[in-house]
């Protein structure tokens, strides 16, 4: 198999000068030529180099790569890379994260717009900036890291030669939208469109029995129906669910006891329940997540469960595995009834649905009767198999996908994914050579440690990206075992995703929603057009969390001033009381006027005509 490498390797390390009038990039891999800006027309041109071009008193910086452009009210903005480090290399090619960021605009100054402008174009400057200052994104020159490697062996070679924006899976660069400008230009203006994911990789050397290897995890975030907890739940028209993600397990190895060096690797994916449904935040510590009425719930799931089939499995065998780890009670209950209904009616012999409960099943913290769901599933997983190749042979393909989720597709997803990578991780070395039949990772203290803490942070990461905090249940991932500090710990996370799902998710919901082009700002926005940003909140938002605060200010002076507490002490700290609770009766009442819902799109479920 020939390497997966691109030959259009993708032009990262540059001197950029900025002058008054120009930008200049001038590659460090390709010297004789020059990427020029005009900030004033916003032209963009690839000229031969001559010092003599750039204006002697260009500010200038090194630079790791662009990751796009993107319009604001005030004009374009150029998105580069100024830091970098590298994680590893995958077949041979460096892996880079992105470590820091700048935001250049095209336009000189602000003159031309409004005060208001002004504001607002700083607001969405900020947005921008927030998504680009979350961690976690990568990418590599020359290794086309959106694809698993068997898409990539399995690409034509014609494929192969065309530049990387061109072939990589759009599902998961994360700057697409920003490269259009340069994208949709001639074939030259392509080696600058640098693709980026957002999640989670970590390259790892190992060393067991004396053989040493690379074991690799790649978690990529779809940039489809993308966005925050409770704000975005389900699926969207075209069946693409909220918080899918595909993760990759590899192994490389130079020289194994069983023959020459390879590569193994082993994808699985997680997304939101693959329905119409939503829960939105209101104030309350847990809304329940409630099937939307109304809409054809049969299409949008069957338009998802044929594109899983396409892309990572067969519609002639069974090559789709849904494990549903929801409650099977209560508001989650009828969420499952909901999935099961809609599979029954569906009918997609391809497809098996695997429903466990998983809070009943491991309830008083029996997590060892997880083994009972690995049982169901390890014919699945042993017939599934994974993709083997050498240098030229592909020796095993994966024929089909486990698409795991909970309620979040999160904490208890993270669980059983790393409980599913571990078997055919073991099931990989033993078939190299380097495990004996009777080994496993448990066999391995060093190597256990490292598996179940890479599993663990790629639990954190990618609930970071879409609750806001770590991951629930991650002691049990780390150490094999739930512990009454892990669930102490789970209440400070549960608490925090409370405050931070209800009062700041819109803001983080506006900026994905920004940079991904969900959302395309109108230049005259504050002038001939009015901005979305522009929202006033009412007299409830405004005055009862002062109210609120001024109540709780007097009960405790009232009560801690005093040298003495009287009869006339007691009635006022009723009265104080009182205010509180009625305040926070009413706060709770009119809860969604509080919530920070998003500004820029309407997200809230709306009932449709359809009928199932």
């Amino acid at each position: 198999m020939s390497s997966p490498s691109s030959p259009n390797a993708i032009v990262t390390d540059m001197d950029l000068f900025v002058s008054s009038d120009k930008m200049y990039l001038h590659p460090v891999s390709s010297p004789t030529e020059l990427l020029v800006i005009d900030r004033l027309t916003h032209y963009i041109s690839i000229v031969g180099y001559e010092a003599s071009i750039i204006p002697s008193n260009s500010e200038r910086k090194l630079i790791y790569g662009v990751i796009g452009i993107i319009g604001l009210i005030a004009g374009p903005y150029l998105v580069v890379i100024t830091a970098v480090s590298q994680v590893g290399t995958v077949a041979g090619q460096p892996v880079m994260k992105i470590e820091s960021t700048d935001v250049i605009p095209f336009p000189k100054t602000t003159l031309h717009l409004t005060e208001e402008q002004v504001s607002f174009n700083s607001s969405y400057l900020a947005m921008a900036k927030r998504v680009l200052g979350t961690e976690y994104f990568y990418y590599s020159p020359s290794y086309d890291i959106s694809h698993s490697m068997q898409r990539l062996a399995n690409f034509p070679p014609e494929f192969k030669m065309m530049p990387m924006i061109d072939r990589s899976d759009e599902n998961f660069v994360w700057n697409h939208h920003l490269l259009k400008d340069l994208s949709s230009r001639e074939p030259e203006f392509k080696k600058y469109c640098l693709p980026i994911i957002h999640g989670f990789v970590s390259i790892k050397s190992v060393t067991v029995n004396g053989n040493t290897f690379s074991w690799t995890l790649i978690s990529r975030r779809s940039v489809h129906r993308a966005g925050t907890r409770l704000l975005i739940r389900g699926v969207n028209s075209e069946g693409h669910p909220a918080n899918f993600v595909e993760t990759e397990q590899i192994v490389e190895y130079s020289k194994s006891p069983n023959g020459s060096g390879g590569r193994c690797s082993h994808v699985q994916v997680r997304g939101s329940i693959p329905l119409y449904w939503s829960q939105m935040p209101n104030l309350k510590y847990k809304p329940p997540p409630t099937p939307i009425s109304g809409v054809n719930q049969i299409d949008v799931c069957r338009k998802h469960l044929n594109d899983l089939v396409s892309a990572y499995g067969s519609p002639d065998r069974s090559s789709v595995v849904l494990v549903n780890l929801i409650n099977q009670t209560g508001a989650e209950g009828r969420m499952e009834e909901e999935m099961r209904k809609t599979l029954d009616t569906i009918r997609n012999p391809a497809v098996k649905y695997v429903p466990f409960d998983f809070h009943h099943e491991c309830r008083k913290m029996r997590w060892d009767r997880l083994s009972l769901l690995m049982e169901r599933i390890c014919r699945d997983i042993d017939d599934f198999g994974w993709f083997h190749s050498t240098e030229e042979t592909i020796l095993s393909e994966q024929k089909g996908i486990f698409r795991v989720n909970c309620i979040d597709s999160l904490d208890r997803t993270n669980v059983v994914q790393g409980l599913i990578g571990r078997r055919v991780l073991e099931h990989q070395l033993r078939r190299i050579g380097i495990f004996m039949p009777t080994e496993s990772i448990t066999s391995h203290s060093t190597f256990e440690y490292l598996y179940r803490n890479v599993w663990a942070d790629n639990a954190d990461i990618i609930s970071i990206q879409y609750s806001g905090t770590g991951a629930l249940k991650t002691d049990f991932t780390r150490t094999g075992k739930r512990t009454h500090l892990g669930v102490i710990m789970d209440g400070v996370n549960s608490l925090t995703r409370y405050v931070k799902n209800n009062f700041y998710d819109g803001g983080r919901q506006d900026a994905t929603d920004l940079f991904l082009g969900n959302y395309e700002v109108n230049p005259g926005e504050g002038r001939s057009v009015k901005c979305p940003l522009d929202q006033k909140k009412d007299w409830k938002f405004l005055s009862l969390p002062l109210i609120l605060l001024w109540a709780v200010a007097m009960f405790f002076i009232t009560l801690l001033i005093p040298a003495e507490h009287t009869t006339e002490t007691l009635i006022y700290l009723l009265f104080w009381l009182a205010m509180i609770a009625g305040t926070l009766f009413v706060i709770v009442i009119f809860g969604t006027e509080f919530v920070d819902y998003p500004k820029l799109t309407d997200i809230r479920p709306k009932k449709s005509n359809k009928k199932e």
